[in-house]
């Protein structure tokens, strides 16, 4: 027998999203941990999701946040911020005003500072609990809810949280589901007025593009030149490779030609 959900007072859940990047072409798109968040936000039983996004309305980036009201949303909160400021005074503004009883967002931002700090620098500013690398909600009642949060080396933890609290997800949260393309045209956005805080250390950062750092190549300890070459001579594990061991160096590069002949690198 189902419970009846009909008289239960409902969850409300307030979502914050922000402006991803892709990290190919570099495009503006929905971040992917924080439309993982609004898809574990939809996924609750008998919750009414709001989302809530701080920053400027810009040509480039209002597709991107039309992508989550694709995700089955008529309206989206706008919570516009100047470029520059510091978003943490209106958002714990707004927050405190709304009273949700839930605040989930990702890990860290796409763009930006991306530091991963807003999350907490919110909950120590309202006073709530904070949860980080959520993987489901289990359930809520009496005020408190039942978390399951993802460890590392596929692990979990079952955690309870008394509401209201801010959660976080990241990679181990549900995947989130395509944007429609007819809701997300036909979605609007609610501006919200709030307080501006200049941010003055951004001023005096220099940002420039990240590039791609090279591996660093792994240190081979060995006593001997035998131990070297044996070392140099062993494939990686898990390949189902073979290790040379007591031959001579012309056996060893005959058998390492050869080996390399069979898997078609020397063509």
């Amino acid at each position: 027998m189902r419970p009846d959900t009909t008289m239960m007072p409902a969850l409300e859940v307030t979502a914050l999203v922000s402006i991803g990047r892709h990290p190919v072409t570099g495009r503006a798109r929905r971040a992917d941990q924080d439309a993982r968040g609004v898809e574990l936000a939809r996924s609750l039983a008998n919750a009414e999701v709001s989302l809530l996004h701080a920053g400027e309305l810009a040509e480039a980036s209002e597709p991107a946040l039309r992508g989550y009201l694709g995700m089955g949303f008529s309206e989206l909160s706008l919570l516009e911020q100047p470029e520059g400021a510091d978003v943490l005074p209106a958002l714990a503004e707004a927050l405190d005003a709304a009273s949700p009883h839930l605040v989930i967002t990702g890990e860290r931002a796409e763009c930006g500072e991306g530091s991963g700090l807003l999350p907490y620098l919110l909950a120590e500013r309202l006073g709530w609990p904070l949860v980080s690398g959520l993987a489901a909600v289990e359930g809520v009642e009496d005020g408190v809810a039942t978390l399951l949060q993802a460890l590392p080396r596929g692990q979990r933890r079952r955690l309870k949280v008394r509401l209201p609290a801010i959660v976080t997800v990241d990679g181990a949260a549900p995947a989130p589901r395509q944007s429609a393309y007819g809701p997300a045209r036909r979605g609007s956005f609610e501006t919200i007025a709030g307080s501006v805080s200049h941010d003055e250390e951004w001023d005096q950062w220099q940002v420039q593009p990240a590039r791609k750092r090279p591996k660093r190549l792994k240190i081979v300890k060995a006593a001997s030149a035998r131990d070297r070459f044996k070392a140099a001579a062993a494939k990686a594990e898990g390949g189902g490779g073979q290790v040379l061991t007591d031959v001579t160096p012309e056996q060893g590069a005959e058998a390492i030609l050869k080996l390399l002949r069979e898997e078609e690198v020397l063509r």
